[in-house]
């Protein structure tokens, strides 16, 4: 029985959720020709999850390399390649971070107009 981590579930899902999910929600986002604005939340919530489970699984994988007798599991999860191994998630949490400020942010603009359509004589503090 090998006694590496890159055989082990935690790996699997490690590549699913940093790569194979990402890349199909992306996929999805940039071909698709018009989307609510609740789908666009769904999907920026989900990149935002998968961050956190890709830091969990990491730290998950680092622990098993300290104790797994292979060197290069050593090295990939637990010295100075470790920290790109972070920026991935750290990328997919700002663009979901990112995509729902746009959602917010549309929204609040068209509420602010639809208020100033229905209320047209009252004074703005602006």
């Amino acid at each position: 029985m090998n006694n590496s981590v890159f055989f082990n579930l935690e790996f699997f899902l490690l590549i699913a959720c940093s790569l194979a999910i990402p890349t199909a929600i992306y996929t999805f986002l940039l071909r698709s020709k018009s989307i609510s604005r609740s789908s666009v939340l769904v999907f920026a919530s989900l990149l935002i999850l998968l961050s956190g489970i890709d830091f969990y699984l990491l730290r998950s994988l680092a622990e098993l390399a300290r104790s797994s007798t292979s060197l290069i599991d050593d090295k990939v999860f637990s010295h100075e390649l470790s920290l790109a191994l972070y920026l991935l998630p750290v990328v997919f949490a700002g663009i979901g971070v990112n995509l729902i400020s746009h959602v917010l942010l549309t929204h609040l603009s068209r509420a602010e107009k639809a208020y100033d359509k229905a209320h047209p004589n009252d004074e703005h503090f602006l």
